[in-house]
């Protein structure tokens, strides 16, 4: 080969190379600025969905009331909401799968009407109220025990007030309120003429701000008599301001149902009743607090109570994206909602499905 020709080939060929070279930078300095702005672009766009979701009622508005509808395009919001991010007291509980009335994952999506995105819905209380039995006096005519209730928001003391309700067997006992700042001690005392099990319900209101109410719920073991699982003898599923009790055992007798506040209790009044369910009126009451359901009876022989809140939180529904192999990035948003006149937190993630082109 004539050496001009070899030099030129040389020459074309660096010029190539250079060439690639060049295309190779430019492709690591552009490619990452465009996945850059695709991941913009989708948290701008996801962003939007979670508040679409939280600000919308959906179609038809009163889904949430009605049982028997499934909507045909999904939101939370209360309908005429006088503030933002203020949802649906029927439309929070039917999320909640232990709701015989609850949308499954499948029903949202469609309704949600946007292809090709999962999410997942959480909603819980603002700050965790967690309760432990420390130590049990049994003495001859009663029985003292011993619990610690601690209040935080990931890790972080909250001052609060506490309010507890005792519910064994027929028995009610109501405390006063007692101040915490982040934790607390305090006996409670069960006559051992009274059959177990027993349950004790806290509230815990933030000082901070009275709309904001953690709860929790303990059961434990009292003459012998230990608590079944929740939902082994009864399903609770409040909606429209009616408690619906499904029957798990033909031989469930009930006794009594109680609703209870931070402020009030009260006996629900039985409005049906037969042989697999009955349904209760739920009180309208002007306080700031989720409101919780104790229902007892009997199952033959064996004492039970079974529980449920309403709203009916805490509810998580949706995508496990742990297991999500499919999805590409998932954005997670944040907001502070009202349901009824009490605060809570509600956490949306959303992801893409990833284009495996």
């Amino acid at each position: 080969m004539p050496t001009i020709s070899i030099d030129t080939f040389f020459a074309c060929s660096l010029m190539i190379i250079l060439v690639l070279a060049a295309m190779i930078n430019i492709s690591r300095i552009v490619y990452p600025q465009i996945n850059n702005e695709a991941n913009e672009n989708n948290d701008e766009l996801f962003s939007e969905i979670s508040k679409y979701i939280l600000l919308n009622s959906g179609t038809p508005s009163n889904w949430g009331q009605n049982s028997q509808l499934t909507p045909e395009t999904f939101g939370l919001a209360e309908v005429n909401a006088e503030v933002p991010y203020k949802l649906d007291i029927d439309k929070v509980s039917r999320l909640n799968s232990e709701n015989i009335y609850s949308l499954s994952y499948g029903q949202i999506f469609t309704a949600l009407k946007i292809p090709d995105v999962a999410f997942n819905i959480k909603i819980n209380s603002l700050f965790e109220t967690s309760i432990n039995l420390t130590s049990t006096l049994e003495e001859t005519n009663e029985t003292i025990y011993t619990f610690n209730v601690v209040t935080e928001r990931r890790g972080i003391p909250v001052q609060t007030e506490l309010k507890y309700y005792l519910i064994a067997e027929n028995f009610l006992k109501t405390s006063t309120v007692q101040k915490s700042n982040g934790a607390i001690s305090f006996n409670v005392t069960i006559s051992n003429s009274i059959n177990g099990p027993a349950f004790l319900f806290i509230f815990a209101r933030a000082k901070s701000n009275i709309k904001i109410v953690s709860f929790n719920i303990y059961s434990f073991e009292h003459n012998s008599a230990k608590p079944k699982p929740k939902g082994t003898f009864l399903r609770l599923s409040p909606i429209n301001y009616t408690l619906n009790v499904s029957f798990q055992s033909s031989n469930v007798t009930l006794s009594k149902a109680y609703g209870l506040t931070f402020n009030h209790s009260s006996i629900l009044t039985q409005i049906t009743k037969n042989n697999n369910s009955a349904t209760y009126r739920i009180p309208h009451l002007l306080d700031s607090s989720p409101m919780l359901f104790a229902v007892t009876g009997w199952n033959s022989t064996t004492f039970f109570t079974e529980w449920t809140a309403y709203p009916q939180i805490p509810l998580e529904t949706g995508m496990n994206f742990s297991e999500a192999a499919t999805l590409s990035d998932v954005f997670t948003y944040t907001y502070t909602v009202t349901i009824n006149t009490s605060l809570f937190e509600c956490i949306i993630q959303i992801g893409g499905v990833r284009d495996e082109g």
